[in-house]
Order: C-alpha cells, then sequence, then structure tokens
C-alpha cells in the first residue's frame, strides 16, 4: 500500500504489507534496473532523430506516482525525463520532486512554474507535453477518468495506476476511454504489474498446457493487521482530509479490500483465463472498533466462473490473527502457486494437492519452479508500454485492468449488499459514489459525511446500495 503521511488520522499496525509499498519508490535503488530486458532493441527511425526523449508528467505525487517515474527514469528503452507534476497537496509534490532530482538528477526537468498544486493541476501538466508524451496518472481511483479523458483528448499516452474506478459507473466510463484512446492510437499501461512477471507468465503457460490439469479452484489470501482511521478533528478542508486518508472512503479509492486485493482478483481471473459470472460473500467488522473509517475488516468471496469453478479470495485486516499473503491454484492433475508475500513471484508447481511446505505432516513436494526473474515486473511494465510508443505498437491495457476492477467491485458488493450479484448485474450498473468529481474545488463538501460520533457510514448488509 502507499504509506499515509498524516500520522494524527492513520493509525498504522506496522505489518510488513503496511510498510512495503506497491511502488515504494524510495526502496528502489540503481541497482534494481541492471539493465533492461528491452535493452538491445534497436530504435525506428522516428526515434533515430537528435531530440528522442519522451517526456513525463506524473499527477499524483505520492508513494505510487514516484515510485511510476522512477521505473519510467531508469528504462534502458531510450531517454525520458520528468517536465511536469502536480498533486493537491504542495508537501506531497515537493517531497516527491526532492526525492527524484536526488536520485535522476538531469533527467528532472521541472523548474517552479511546471510544478502544479489543486484540483485542476492534471490539466496544467499534461498541457506541458508534446502529443505522444506520457502522463502517469497516479492520483486516487475517483479522479482516474477525469484525468484519462484529457490526456486522450490532448492526444497523451497514459500510464495509470490501480485501483481503476471505485464503482460501476466510473469502471464503464474507463472502458469508453479505453476505446477512445484505441480510436486515436495512444498507448495506455495500466498498472496491475503481476501480468508482466516473467515467473508467472510460465506458470500460466504450464497450465495452458495442462500442467495441472482442468482448473478446479484457486485460492486468493491477503491477511495481515490492517490499518485504522481515527475520527476528523476539524480545523481543515474535510475533501481534503479525506483524500490524504482515502482508502478508509469508497468514494475515494474504492476502500482498503479493492486497493489491497484487486491484484489477487486479476491473478484469479488470468489463471481461469475468464471473468466469472458471479459472487457470493460475507465480511464484517471487528468487535468494539476504534476504526471510523467505511471499511469491513474481513471479506471472504466466492466467485464462480461459467463452468462452475471456484475463486476464492480471501481479505483480513486484523491484529493478533494468522496472517497470510499468497496465492494458490488447484487442478485435477495438481496444484501450484502463483504468487507470494508482498507480490513476490513465489511461483511453484506441486507433486500433488499439498501447498503447505511448513508442515512436515502436510507439506507439498515442489516438482517445478520457473527461472527467475531477470527484471522487476514493476520495470518490465515500464519497458513494454516505452518500446511500444517507441515502436509504434499497439498497447492498450484498459479493457483488461477495467474488467478485473469491475470483477473486484462485484466482489465486494456481494459482501456489502449481502447478495449474490452478477457479471449482468454489474455491467448495466451506472452507479456511482460521486457522480460531480470532476468539478471538484478546495472548498467542495466532502462526499461523505460522518455522524455525531466521527464514524462514517459502513454498509451493512440488506441495506446497502452500490450496484
Amino acid at each position: 500500500m502507499k504509506r499515509q503521511t498524516n500520522s494524527h488520522t492513520l493509525r498504522s499496525l506496522q505489518t510488513e504489507s503496511n510498510n512495503s509499498s506497491r511502488r515504494q519508490f524510495l526502496a528502489h535503488s540503481a541497482g534494481v534496473v541492471a539493465g533492461s530486458v528491452l535493452a538491445s532493441i534497436s530504435l525506428p527511425r522516428i526515434y533515430a532523430a537528435e531530440d528522442n526523449t519522451i517526456r513525463l508528467a506524473l499527477v499524483g505525487c505520492g508513494g505510487r506516482g514516484s515510485g511510476a517515474v522512477g521505473d519510467a527514469l531508469s528504462s534502458s528503452t531510450g531517454p525520458t525525463k520528468l517536465v511536469a507534476m502536480a498533486d493537491v497537496f504542495e508537501d506531497r509534490l515537493t517531497g516527491s520532486y526532492k526525492a527524484l532530482s536526488e536520485r535522476f538528477g538531469q533527467q528532472m526537468d521541472v523548474p517552479p512554474e511546471r510544478r502544479f498544486v489543486g484540483f485542476d493541476a492534471y490539466r496544467k501538466a499534461i498541457d506541458c507535453l508534446r502529443p505522444g508524451d506520457v502522463m502517469i496518472q497516479a492520483t486516487h481511483s475517483a479522479f482516474r477518468a477525469t484525468h484519462l479523458e484529457y490526456a486522450i483528448e490532448k492526444g497523451v499516452n497514459v500510464f495509470m495506476e490501480k485501483s481503476f474506478a471505485p464503482d460501476p459507473g466510473g469502471t464503464k466510463r474507463i472502458l469508453r476511454l479505453g476505446e477512445a484512446a484505441a480510436k486515436k492510437n495512444l498507448k495506455i499501461a495500466c498498472g496491475l504489474m503481476c501480468r508482466h512477471s516473467s515467473a508467472r507468465q510460465a506458470l500460466i503457460q504450464k497450465i495452458r498446457d495442462g500442467a495441472l490439469g482442468d482448473i478446479q479452484l484457486i485460492r486468493a489470501y491477503r491477511m495481515d493487521p490492517g490499518a485504522r482511521m481515527e475520527p476528523f478533528k476539524g480545523g481543515q478542508s474535510e475533501i481534503l482530509w479525506q483524500l490524504r486518508c482515502p482508502y478508509f472512503f469508497m468514494w475515494a479509492s474504492s476502500g482498503w479490500f479493492i486497493e489491497m486485493m484487486i491484484h489477487q482478483v486479476d491473478e484469479c481471473c488470468w489463471i481461469k483465463d475468464a471473468w466469472p459470472v458471479a459472487a457470493h460473500g460475507m465480511g464484517g467488522r471487528e468487535p468494539n472498533s476504534v476504526d471510523y473509517s467505511q471499511n469491513l475488516h474481513i471479506y471472504s468471496i466466492e466467485y464462480t466462473f461459467a463452468d462452475g469453478t471456484k475463486a476464492l479470495v480471501n481479505s483480513r485486516a486484523m491484529s493478533q490473527c494468522y496472517n497470510d499473503f499468497a496465492t494458490f491454484v488447484h487442478g485435477t492433475k495438481c496444484a501450484a502457486q502463483f504468487s507470494g508475500n508482498i507480490h513476490a513471484p513465489t511461483v511453484q508447481i506441486y507433486k500433488d494437492q499439498r501447498t503447505d511446505k511448513d508442515s512436515p505432516a502436510t507439506g507439498g513436494q515442489v516438482v517445478w519452479q520457473p527461472e527467475k526473474e531477470k527484471e522487476s515486473p514493476y520495470q518490465v511494465e515500464w519497458d513494454v508500454l516505452l518500446d511500444a510508443i517507441r515502436r509504434d505498437k499497439p498497447h492498450n491495457e484498459v479493457k483488461r485492468a477495467a474488467l478485473a476492477n469491475l470483477t473486484s467491485i462485484m466482489g465486494r458488493a456481494a459482501v456489502h449488499c449481502g447478495k449474490i450479484i452478477t457479471w449482468d448485474q454489474m455491467s448495466s450498473s451506472d452507479f456511482k459514489f460521486c457522480p460531480n468529481v470532476d468539478g471538484f474545488t478546495n472548498d467542495s463538501p466532502a462526499p461523505v459525511q460522518a455522524d455525531a460520533q466521527g464514524r462514517y457510514p459502513v454498509p451493512v448488509p440488506a441495506t446497502w446500495t452500490e450496484i
């Protein structure tokens, strides 16, 4: 997860996953990018001119955005530089600029007049680009479609982080924008980096070749202490305060479950090579919770695919409990592990259905492992995007990413509403938590309001609506 910067609103429970950002910029070192898998590619004539530099604008200067810039500037596919930055928080932009400048020096060309603050800052940053350059969209999912639409209008390629929209209406807008980008031959990359993991790709090929037999069951877990939100104490803009702790509000970033689990939901669908037809689930909050956010602390979801195959996705954010972070797949022949802790490429096929290597009585015997990854998937996804831009190859990940997003929302809705939710229901829904995001200013009222005790609305099955 991306680290929260305001310790007075977020009480972190200091787990390994909480301390590890999906794109923890400062954890990257120059040695991580020793040489791209695409380093030997010769560039087409269109980029053989004197200035073949791809310019970048960063919109959303938190940990994920800064990490994405680090990957882009580290790519050996050709020269890149950052020319503009935008955020609603000046301190976040300033911190990102300082850290990136210390690491990348001459690749940073962002003078004060190209550092923009405010809800309209994204427009100013994108306006600094030429057609064919890249906007890095790394704010929260509530604003993804708004910023993507403007970039496409300006003829700018896009890298956008997950998640992609907080609700079905926003996801459908993303899908339409993906089609518009394709018509303009724009390249769009989406931050589901596990799809670019060579280890996982190797296991996918094994699955397609029948090594596991017919897939019967997929299991995904992310269980750790999570985090809790303290009440709003006033004295500042509440909408900006909510954006300081976005993972605790459905409207801002889709809520904790999707922010934490969309990668593994996408893994389930990738393994099955299909999207589920229905979801059923349950969840709850810890007793006597001091969490003032909208989140549940437990999500247990059963996805059903068209042939009856099940995917079980389980998330628990509670302390003093058993922790786990992995994805497993079971076929008629044997089982395999698809991913490991904090999205590590822990990939292996077992002799039979036993996968617990830590238990002598039930431990699984590993019979196959892929070649060790030579490059981080975070870097590879950028190398692929930049190579597609330079070589003018088709590259548009929007549809796949948006459908993974819709699948995640379907599971969340099943838990929140206490109902079986179908794919057809999701596909026909235009529900939005906050339909007026495009017009937000610092003075806009907060989209969700707390009760007299300072607690924000929590989903209650049978009464909650989000489809």
